[in-house]
């Protein structure tokens, strides 16, 4: 079920039509792990876990991340979030065009060229609202010129 999927795409209308892709950022300090109260949410190996197992469905965590990468669905008792599939994420394996890439953190290189690229980018925000909630998600607009390609 696509709707159930953790990548999520945001369009606003109606002009300019933007289509934002909201993923997770596996944040190396995440702030939905934090709001946890019962701590179902944890950071290993680079990658945000949440424990079905643990989790008391109180949302917190989708009520703290600032990307709006984790959600409720009403479909199931627990936020959807994405945890990379293991280390094998299925987006980038199925991707068709080849517009979803899974690079391995230490394969980006130093942090110098991250910076690099981040200085040629210009930042944007999307302001939405979710589950009454208004949200803003704020990205690095990067143009194929900036990422060498």
């Amino acid at each position: 079920n696509p709707k159930k999927s953790a990548i999520r795409v945001l369009v606003t209308y109606p002009h300019p039509v933007v289509r934002m892709p909201i993923v997770c950022s596996q944040c190396k300090v995440p702030v939905c792990a934090d709001a946890c109260p019962v701590g179902a949410l944890k950071r290993s190996d680079g990658v945000v876990r949440l424990s079905t197992d643990d989790c008391i469905s109180c949302m917190k965590c989708a009520e703290a991340c600032p990307f709006g990468a984790v959600y409720a669905h009403g479909d199931v008792d627990y936020p959807i979030k994405c945890d990379l599939c293991g280390g094998e994420p299925e987006c980038a394996r199925i991707c068709p065009k080849r517009a979803i890439r899974f690079v391995p953190e230490q394969a980006l290189g130093e942090s110098k060229r991250l910076n690099n690229i981040l200085s040629y980018a210009h930042m944007k925000e999307i302001e939405y609202v979710e589950m009454g909630q208004k949200k803003i998600i704020h990205y690095a607009e990067i143009g194929k010129e900036e990422m060498g390609s």
